[in-house]
């Protein structure tokens, strides 16, 4: 992917020059990944407007930088944004980007004490995020493989769900399954909830056993190339209610809205009206209080999100999820979500484990 790194630079470059600024500070370890192919704990880069780069990470990762970004000229040194606005400095820079919403005001302060009295700094803004949100066809190959991952693992894990087992057993064996599978690790700290604790949309899984009668939501996914799967899917236990059948029908018709709303172009607001007025029309808004869902790459979470309150548009070869909900305090709830790509011809669906309400 070297290429892809080198084109993403690029592409950064142009808008560190539209900023003014000589070059941009780049502090985000994501973003830092994104751009280099360097996964670490310690890195930054400086990307000049005149598109060259320098990274900088510490002894631990040498090789590691070594092999993976050969291309790249990298210094070895700890402090690796304060090496960087040296350098910056020092090459003549009186204008300096950097990300406002990484780093701290007293770690600002240090770049500012590194720089010198010549050197201004400038807030550079998510331009990075930005760049991230359309995903090219090799993330979303990535992307194909972790929720493929994600299924096999559902598929794996069924047997085990039966009366007497914990939600916190499940859990172990959806992410034990999803590694045993070709899983870098779970993309995120399962959600296993069963009966009651299926109203709450983050429950931790605990001991808990299931019981007869339960509906049990399962929210997991799995971490490939660094890229995150994210799927929710609901299941009753021996046997299912009336009630639990019409309100998981209500989230599936919700779901299938906001499914057909993700259009390049659409408002990621109306994307979420979409499903909302599903599940407002039949009485439970208030029922229904996160959104509708999120972006997906190399974070979990991340640009763009959608929910009522949210600004921007979808674009072509937007990952995003959609995950309607509906919690009844005391009685259970469902959720039912899939990570797709918005596309031109219609949403990719990733994550393919069916949304009929099985019985197990």
């Amino acid at each position: 992917m070297a290429d892809l790194h080198i084109e993403r630079r690029k592409r950064l470059a142009g808008l560190v020059a539209e900023t003014g600024a000589e070059a941009a500070l780049i502090t985000r370890l994501v973003n830092v990944r994104y751009l280099t192919g360097l996964a670490s704990s310690n890195a930054a880069l400086l990307i000049r407007a005149d598109g060259t780069a320098l990274l900088a990470t510490d002894a631990r990762y040498a090789g590691t930088a070594a092999a993976v970004c050969p291309d790249l000229e990298t210094v070895i040194d700890r402090g690796t944004a304060r090496v960087l606005t040296q350098r910056a400095a020092a090459a003549g820079a009186r204008l300096l980007a950097f990300e406002a919403h990484d780093l701290t005001v007293e770690r600002h302060a240090e770049l500012l004490a590194a720089g010198g009295e010549r050197l201004v700094t400038i807030p550079f803004g998510r331009r990075v995020e930005s760049l991230r949100m359309v995903k090219d066809e090799q993330e979303i190959a990535l992307l194909r493989r972790a929720c493929a991952i994600t299924d096999e693992a559902f598929e794996a894990v069924l047997p085990l769900i039966r009366p007497g087992v914990t939600e916190r057993e499940i859990a172990v064996g959806l992410e034990r399954r999803m590694v045993d599978l070709g899983a870098d690790e779970p993309a995120f700290a399962s959600i296993v909830a069963a009966g009651p604790n299926g109203a709450v949309p983050h429950h931790r899984p605990g001991d808990r056993p299931l019981a007869e009668g339960d509906l049990l939501t399962m929210d997991f996914g799995a971490r490939c190339g660094g890229y995150h799967a994210d799927m929710t899917r609901t299941v009753a236990v021996g046997r299912v209610a009336g009630w639990q059948r019409d309100l998981y029908e209500l989230v599936a018709a919700a779901q299938r809205a906001g499914v057909a709303a993700a259009c390049p172009g659409t408002e990621t607001k109306a994307v979420d009206a979409a499903a909302r007025a599903v599940i407002d029309g039949a009485g439970h808004g208030a029922d229904f209080p996160h959104g509708l869902g999120h972006g997906v790459g190399l974070e979990i979470h991340e640009a763009p999100l959608m929910g009522y309150d949210k600004t921007g548009r979808l674009m072509d070869r937007v990952p995003i999820t959609i995950e309607p909900g509906v919690y009844l305090t005391g009685r259970g709830g469902v959720r039912i979500e899939d990570t797709l790509v918005v596309r031109a011809d219609g949403p990719e669906i990733l994550t393919k484990t069916t949304k009929d309400l099985l019985v197990v």
